[in-house]
């Protein structure tokens, strides 16, 4: 007892405790602090993205900030407040991380609970399986697919070949070859929360209502959804987040029209050489990204009860 009080109350809490938060606080809010300072630096012509924030002119310290780069986000320089291209590479970044998402859970769902209701002696191979993409690079995947969908790739070679098609069919920097690529490799962070939330399932549930009169779809609907909503919104949060500032795989497999923000970010940074402005466009998706962050918090802090179960009857 002594032993569990001095743990609770002393040093060994304090470390356990104080680690993760030191880990957040050098990886996570001090790269943001250097975004947010950066994002607000007036560069001048000496093109300097640590330019000091206060200067001296006739013995008179002023603050020199530069608010304009997040205006620029909103405001076009010609036609005022409205859509410019940033804001439309935020919508196209929601949108296809929105859509990744849902593809993912559609895909991911049905793999998930094959492997979770598969017999225990195969569910170590099977999720294997689905950690097995981790094993390769990231790029060597991304580009693998640019081979399957390219006009004289794997699929158009084989189609033509079969006599399906006389022509390839252009598939490559698209829209369907992004949300491929990107539903690929975000797949397996969509499958494993589920599968985590579907394992632990109580069964009797469902044989209680197969007693009740419910078919199988009821019981599932009913049942099985609502008692695997951490794993949806666990997996989903996963898929999106990183989703909005995904960077290779619209790069590589996306087409001129698919400008996302995280290519804009890169542009601005690397080809215009406007850090400030680069990092005023990282501030404000950091924030857009918090709002899901705080949905997912929100809910999973309630209370796992089984209230979420409707009645069958």
């Amino acid at each position: 007892m002594k032993d569990l009080l001095a743990f609770k109350f002393g040093p060994g809490r304090r470390f356990v405790i104080g680690v993760p938060f030191l880990w957040l606080l050098v990886f996570f809010v001090l790269p943001c602090l250097i975004l947010l300072r950066i994002s607000i630096t007036d560069m001048g012509i000496g093109v300097d993205p640590f330019a000091p924030l206060i200067a001296s002119a006739d013995g008179v310290w002023r603050l020199v900030f530069k608010y304009d780069n997040y205006a620029a986000i909103f405001r076009d320089a010609s036609a005022g407040f409205g859509r410019t291209i940033y804001m439309d590479a935020y919508v196209t970044s929601v949108k296809y991380a929105c859509l990744t998402t849902l593809f993912c859970l559609l895909t991911g769902y049905p793999f998930a609970y094959f492997i979770a209701r598969s017999r225990p002696t195969i569910r170590p191979a099977l999720l294997m399986l689905v950690m097995l993409p981790f094993w390769t690079s990231f790029l060597l995947r991304v580009y693998a697919w640019k081979g399957i969908l390219a006009d004289q790739g794997l699929i158009n070679n084989a189609l033509m070949a079969l006599g399906l098609i006389n022509e390839p069919i252009h598939m490559l920097y698209t829209d369907i070859s992004m949300l491929v690529g990107m539903t690929y490799v975000y797949l397996p962070f969509m499958v494993l929360p589920l599968y985590a939330t579907l394992v632990k399932m109580d069964l009797s549930l469902l044989e209680a209502a197969h007693d009740l009169g419910a078919s199988p779809w009821q019981a599932f609907w009913l049942i099985t959804v609502p008692l695997s909503k951490a794993g949806i919104v666990s997996g989903a949060m996963l898929v999106f987040i990183p989703c909005i500032g995904e960077f290779v795989i619209p790069s590589l497999l996306g087409g001129a029209e698919n400008i996302t923000i995280g290519r804009v970010v890169w542009d601005e940074m690397f080809s215009s050489n406007n850090w400030p402005r680069a990092s005023a466009l990282a501030v404000v998706m950091i924030f857009l990204i918090l709002i899901p962050l705080a949905l997912y918090y929100h809910y999973s802090a309630e209370p796992r009860t089984n209230s979420g179960v409707k009645s069958v009857v």
